[in-house]
């Protein structure tokens, strides 16, 4: 009888008593972001505890941090076989609004084949998973065929505040060959994916003063600067009318695409005109010479989120507003740096400042990068547990969105990141009726069993990046 097999009927005999016993995890309210529900973190965090405990996992240890624990556990008796490090988060999201839940977001229930509940999807599903997979493995086969070390944080949905320090301090205890996270998604329905690449992220806020108070239009207006005019003016200095970024340097690191990833991108027959009319426009943006993946998955941008500033209340006021400002956001690619980019941008700003006005740069949180060669042997080997499982090929993906700390996981660590997910981007994750498809809960219990063997058949030197 083949491992698969094995692993299948373990999975199918026991696929009730660990939904009840996921059920139980997603009861708990774990809401970092909410101070009333600390004690349901470390509730949360003990959870987890007992849950390694039950698994066979040794070492077991809730970390205190500044924020919210830490949860760690591993076992290591594979001797020179690769150590795996997955990482997850047991924290959730708040459930507002309420009222527009359909079931309780902390009384799971199955409906057509889905798991409600939040947390479902994002992340404790996922981590349960990985849990579930080690333990059957060493039900199984009484060992591992790899080393695991788990790190499950219980600040994620609140950016991590406390993890990379965390990660500096633990950098012996937490050494691998590779790490891996399921906290992304799949393609679409029965299309698994592997990400080998998120964008990183800079922001800043434009802040624009002219004179020291509103004035009248009448009095003053042709002979004193108007902020929104000011600001205006700078805004549309950043990119030209194609969409390419026109700050002095912005490009000069940017890591130009493989044609080996422009050809799997190809392939993966994304349709833009499916697109247009899910997001409800005539026509996309962007770019020029790169197809719509190609520009969200690897390449920079600069976008406006917001302008305030003057009178925006019913009818009209004839005023030149004082103040104006604006929040501009930038995701980045591989080799840019959050710093340097935003240097670029500050310098852009003093050029491009009409007379007249002071205008004030406020720097917000910086995420890098990251990016693990997808032909990485630790890549193509979750690849190929997804196609056994799924019987169709995978796609490998880049993400146009950013998590910091998977970023300082590659540059900490330094260690091939591999994240491999099971949710869908329909799963209503940070949002009310969150659930999982229990489908790809079965079929994800058997890639991550899958994947730890696959991992043991590479040494350590095919590891490194």
């Amino acid at each position: 009888m083949s491992q698969l097999t094995i692993l299948d009927n373990y999975f199918a005999e026991k696929r009730e008593k660990h939904l009840e016993e996921l059920k139980k995890f997603l009861s708990i309210p774990s809401i970092s972001s909410l101070s009333e529900h600390k004690a349901d973190m470390q509730k949360g965090a003990e959870w987890l505890s007992d849950s390694f405990k039950q698994a066979g996992l040794e070492n077991i240890v809730i970390d205190e941090t500044k924020g919210h624990p830490v949860v760690y556990a591993d076992w290591l008796h594979a001797e020179d076989k690769p150590t795996v490090l997955i990482y997850g988060h047991y924290d959730v999201q708040p459930v507002d609004p309420l009222n527009l839940w359909e079931s309780e977001p902390f009384n799971p229930e199955v409906r057509d084949n889905k798991l409600y509940a939040r947390g479902a999807s994002d992340d404790k599903g996922q981590v349960f998973m990985h849990v579930k997979a080690v333990e059957a493995l060493l039900e199984l086969e009484g060992s591992l065929p790899v080393n695991v070390k788990f790190l499950i944080e219980g600040e994620e949905e609140v950016g991590s505040p406390n993890l990379e320090e965390y990660i500096e301090s633990n950098k012996d205890k937490l050494a691998a060959d590779v790490i891996v996270i399921s906290d992304t998604g799949m393609q679409g329905p029965g299309q698994p994916a592997v990400c080998y690449g998120l964008r990183g992220l800079c922001g800043v806020q434009i802040d624009v003063k002219g004179a020291k108070g509103d004035l009248h239009s009448g009095l003053y207006g042709g002979g004193v600067q108007n902020s929104i005019h000011a600001l205006v003016s700078i805004l549309e200095s950043f990119r030209d009318e194609e969409g390419t970024i026109e700050v002095e340097g912005f490009y000069d690191n940017v890591r130009p695409l493989m044609e080996e990833e422009r050809e799997a991108y190809a392939a993966l027959g994304f349709n833009e005109d499916d697109l247009k009319q899910e997001v409800g426009v005539t026509e996309l943006f962007g770019e020029k010479g790169y197809t719509h993946l190609e520009r969200v998955w690897a390449r920079p941008t600069l976008e406006i989120n917001g302008i305030f500033g003057g009178f925006s209340g019913e009818g009209i006021k004839t005023v030149l507003p004082s103040e104006a400002g604006a929040k501009i956001t930038c995701r980045l690619v591989p080799d840019q740096d959050p710093e340097e980019i935003v240097t670029k941008l500050k310098a852009h700003i003093e050029k491009h400042k009409p007379a007249g006005v002071t205008v004030k740069v406020t720097e917000f949180d910086k995420g890098k990068p990251f990016i693990t060669p997808f032909d990485h042997p630790a890549i193509q080997a979750a690849g190929r547990s997804y196609e056994k499982i799924y019987a169709v090929p995978t796609a490998y993906t880049r993400g146009g969105g950013s998590i910091p700390i998977v970023a300082a996981f590659d540059e900490i660590l330094e260690l091939p990141v591999v994240l491999m997910g099971f949710g869908l981007s329909t799963e209503n994750f940070h949002a009310p009726n969150e659930h999982f498809h229990l489908d790809n809960f079965d079929k994800g219990l058997r890639v991550i069993g899958d994947y730890y063997n696959e991992l043991s058949s590479l040494s350590k030197e095919e590891l490194k990046k």
